[in-house]
């Protein structure tokens, strides 16, 4: 019983009574005038991160890499970077079982083959 003389105060408490709110008056179809039935939503255009490769132009080999990937093609050329630098890590990996190397000295290498190779220009 209480939450009945609870929901009818609250109710009651609105100005004019919570009926009147709902009514259907004047304001109501205005409201319902000025919405929209449909409304459109744009696909997100997302734009092109504005990132640059911090080893362009740095190295030896740089400049050949640059030039490379220009009359390459940038997709085809990290292709071909992707697969060199597969077959570079089956070497390490073989020279290391070769010499008894354990996992933590190969990473070592694979980490410093990375590091050589930026400093040469190979990934610019």
């Amino acid at each position: 019983m209480s939450s009945m003389a609870v929901s009818s105060v609250s109710a009651a408490g609105f100005k004019g009574g919570l009926g009147s709110s709902f009514n259907g008056g004047e304001d109501y179809a205005m409201l319902a005038k000025s919405v929209p039935n449909v409304v459109r939503v744009g696909k997100a255009v997302r734009a092109q991160p504005a990132m640059k490769n911090v080893n362009e132009g740095k190295g030896l080999f740089a400049p050949l890499v640059v030039v490379t990937r220009q009359i390459v093609g940038k997709k085809r050329f990290n292709q071909i970077r992707g697969k060199a630098i597969a077959l570079h890590s089956q070497v390490i990996n073989e020279f290391c079982k070769a010499i008894g190397a354990d996992v933590k000295q190969r990473q070592g290498l694979i980490r410093l083959a990375k590091k050589n190779g930026e400093r040469l220009g190979f990934l610019a």
